[in-house]
This record gives C-alpha cells, structure tokens and sequence, in this order.
C-alpha cells in the first residue's frame, strides 16, 4: 500500500504539470507503473537463508558501511553514516565518517579516521569509496559525498603514521549530478556512477517509477570530462578487472552486471550482460583470483520502504570467471535481516570477508 500511495501522489504531481488525464488513463498509468516498480524492486521475493560461521558483528558500526575498499597490506576503509532520499538513517544527525580496520590485527577494530583541518566535517555525507596507489607508494582515497544533498568527489591522502586523511580537494561538475559509486583510475582520474538523472528526493522517485534509462557512467580527468556509458536504470557499484581491461558495473534496478571493454581514450564498449535475480549493489575485486564478490538486496521495496518489523535482508554473490560463456554465481551468503539489514558491499581478503550495509551494521566474517 506504500508504494501505491507513492505513486498517486508522483501522478498527481504530473497531472499538475501537464494536461490532465482521463480516469481510464490515470488507472492504466498506475497498474503499469505499480506492476514495473514490483518487479524492479524485487517485491515478491523471498530467499532461503544462507550461513556462514565464524562470524561476528563489527563493534562500533551503527549507522551503516555503505562502502569497502581494502589495500594489498589488509587496511581497510570503510564509508559509514550515509543518509540517502528515501533511505532509512539510524543516525540522521551525526554526520558521516571514514573507519579504519587492520586484518593484521587478532581482532580487528573499526576506529574512525581523522580528517584534515578546513574540511566541512559537519556535513559529511560518505556514500561510493576507491583507493589508489600511486607509483611512489603514496594511497589516495576518493569518497563520493553528499553535502547538503548534494554530490561532490572528495579526493584525500591516507597518512599512515597517525591513521589520518588530507584533503586535498572537491570536485563538482555538472555531468556529476548524483554519483553513487567510484573507481579511481589515477591520482586525479576516476570513472563515477550516476545513480539517478535527478537528485531531488521526489523526481529521484519518479525516475524510479516510470523507468527512466537516464543513469549513466562518467570518466573524470583534470583536462576531459565525459560520458562513456549510458542507458542504466540506476548504475550503481562499479569495478575494474585485476589486468585493468574491463570495467564492472551493476545496474541496480535491472538486477544485472555490466561487462565494458576500457579502451586507451578511457571509453568504454559492452562486452556482455549477466542476469541476476537480486539487486546488485556495491563490487569489490578479489585480485588474487579476479572473483568479483557483490553486496545485493533480495527485495529493494524493504530498502526504501523500510519496515522494523519486516526489515529488508542481505545477500551476497560470488562470481568467478565473468568473462566466460558460463560464469559461476554462488550464493555465499543472506539471511533475512534479523543480523544484517540491507547489505550493500562485500569485500574478501586473505580468507576474511566483510558485508556492509547501506544503513545497519557490518559483519566480519572467517572462511
């Protein structure tokens, strides 16, 4: 019933708009739309519980682990405290932090990193997170923020010595309207996701609901900024192959993952589709094995329209050799949201694997 009250009010907004509509019009328009919205949010589906042992919540996460990012030496970043249009926050009033957490350590902790002076830490808002290593050793993390609803890239130096981040600058640009995820491909270069054309709360819905394809892949340099692929219902987590030949990207509402060739003026050609029956969220690499490990959402209508009583569950994916006719997809993990709610990222190192959510908790996990 939620999700038709959404929709009458989204219909009245346009019949405001624009000339009004006849009664068989308006109820055509809406079982149409109610019927298209179910099925991209996946709002009928139901999913046997999958365990894992030697698991435990992280302490101190609380308020979401939208995002995860981990170097070669085991340190991990994790984006945390992200409040998103129509999304529930456990916190909506503490702004959002960066954590840190060391697989070298027996039992690994997350502790919040400090930030530089002269950055706006009261409206930070961490959604999509990338690393990069620069040929001198140096570590860049770039954090897709949303100041006062808003979308910037935030581009940091991570100074180990005292477990700190620099910023070293924002960017905007128009082509960036609502950036979800990021994949640094260089100091002051990266690929983004836009999730949405609009990033208004009401017109981010009514994309939503008419199925708009207006979701697109942008590539960032200092000196070109463009498109390189489009035609997404919402583009989400994005990724690159351990040999830097292909770029990942998960199409969360058409429950699919994106196969693009890179090429050496950065755009990108598709290669190949692979069909899912959840909502691919955030896609971390292993670069060990170049097994891609997917975050997803069983039923989105419990994301965005959350529930206590029925809150919505987690899911993780493994799959291995996506470039082949067949590619194996396992099942590793979900359950239905009575530990995790809402998982959005899994990321694997060195036999530990870590499920974050866009707005819970996060599990540490031994395999």
């Amino acid at each position: 019933m939620v999700l038709r009250e959404h929709i009458f009010k989204l219909v009245d907004h346009l019949l405001q708009l624009g000339k009004p509509l006849g009664h068989h019009q308006v109820k055509f328009a809406l079982n149409y739309i109610f019927s298209s919205c179910r099925n991209k949010l996946n709002a009928s589906r139901e999913i046997e519980p999958v365990e894992l042992p030697n698991c435990h919540l992280i302490k101190g996460i609380e308020a979401g682990s939208e995002d995860i990012d981990i170097l070669p030496n085991g340190l991990i970043f994790i984006s945390s405290g992200l409040k998103y249009p129509g999304v529930k926050s456990f916190a909506p009033d503490k702004p959002g932090e960066i954590l840190l957490m060391d697989l070298n350590e027996k039992n690994p902790k997350a502790r919040e990193l400090r930030i530089s002076r002269g950055f706006d830490l009261a409206s930070f808002n961490p959604h999509g997170i990338s690393t990069y290593i620069d040929n001198d050793d140096s570590v860049y993390l770039f954090v897709v923020n949303h100041p006062h609803q808003k979308s910037t890239v935030e581009v940091f130096t991570f100074v180990e010595d005292d477990n700190s981040l620099k910023h070293l600058k924002t960017i905007k640009h128009d082509l960036l309207p609502s950036v979800n995820d990021i994949l640094a491909v260089g100091p002051d270069r990266f690929y983004a996701t836009n999730d949405h054309y609009f990033f208004d709360s009401v017109l981010m819905f009514l994309e939503m609901f008419l199925g708009l394809t207006w979701s697109n892949v942008v590539y960032y340099s200092p000196t070109e900024v463009k498109e390189v692929a489009g035609g997404f219902y919402s583009a989400n987590g994005i990724n690159m192959s351990p040999d830097e030949k292909y770029i990942y990207i998960a199409d969360l509402l058409d429950h699919n993952i994106h196969i693009m060739e890179k090429h050496a003026n950065w755009n990108l050609t598709q290669v190949k589709v692979l069909q899912l029956d959840t909502l691919i969220d955030n896609l971390f690499i292993d670069h060990s094995t170049g097994d891609i490990w997917a975050g997803c959402h069983p039923s989105g209508m419990k994301v965005f329209f959350y529930d206590p009583e029925n809150p919505p569950g987690s899911e993780v994916l493994r799959i291995q050799n996506i470039l082949s006719e067949k590619p194996l997809v396992s099942r590793v993990y979900a359950e239905n949201g009575s530990v995790l709610q809402g998982s959005s990222v899994a990321a694997m190192h060195d036999g530990k694997l870590l499920i974050g959510t866009v707005f819970h908790k996060a599990l540490y996990c031994e395999l």
